[in-house]
């Protein structure tokens, strides 16, 4: 990145936007550049390649796109659809190339910044249940984990990505970084 780089949570208050939501938006702008940064260039093939047994880049554009639609079912207080499932199980298959992947990724996080910013703050502590197990959550905490989870995924991509380009040139030790 240019050296005036500015980090999405650096670049001031959101217009409109409820300080306390306002994190999830920036985690979900920073994850939209470093999923675009870490992907540019890679073939559809390195975008499913599992370098030391790793779960694909693939994947975690899918479990991304995937886990922001189902957390904000549950925000919404929804259960999942029989649809969610099946897209669930079938993460880890490879499939579409990176275009396509980024394009579901950047449609959860549109519908799911929709979603957040409707939240009345009045119901931040409201409860929410998860899973078929109907775990306690609230409002603000399924916001949260919006955010952490996206991010742990978009940290987890660009290990492998980064590991997927070393091994397509002829790499395959880890340099020091």
């Amino acid at each position: 990145m240019a050296d005036d780089y500015v980090e999405p949570w650096l670049r001031g208050p959101l217009s409109g936007v409820h300080p306390l939501l306002a994190p999830t938006f920036h985690a979900y702008a920073q994850a939209r550049e470093d999923l675009a940064k870490w992907t540019d260039g890679l073939s559809d093939a390195e975008i499913w390649q599992r370098p030391h047994g790793l779960a694909p880049v693939g994947f975690h554009l899918r479990h991304i796109a995937g886990s922001v639609d189902r957390l904000t079912a549950y925000l919404r207080g929804e259960d999942l659809t029989p649809g969610q499932l099946d897209a669930l199980r079938r993460e880890m298959d490879p499939g579409p190339g990176r275009s396509d992947l980024l394009a579901k990724v950047n449609e959860a996080l549109r519908a799911s910044e929709q979603a957040i910013q409707a939240i009345d703050p009045a119901t931040f502590a409201d409860s929410r249940s998860v899973g078929r197990k109907h775990l306690p959550a609230t409002v603000i905490g399924l916001v949260i984990h919006l955010a952490e989870h996206t991010q742990r995924h978009v940290g987890e991509l660009i290990v492998t990505a980064k590991l997927s380009k070393r091994i397509e040139a002829g790499r395959t030790r880890p340099s020091p970084c």
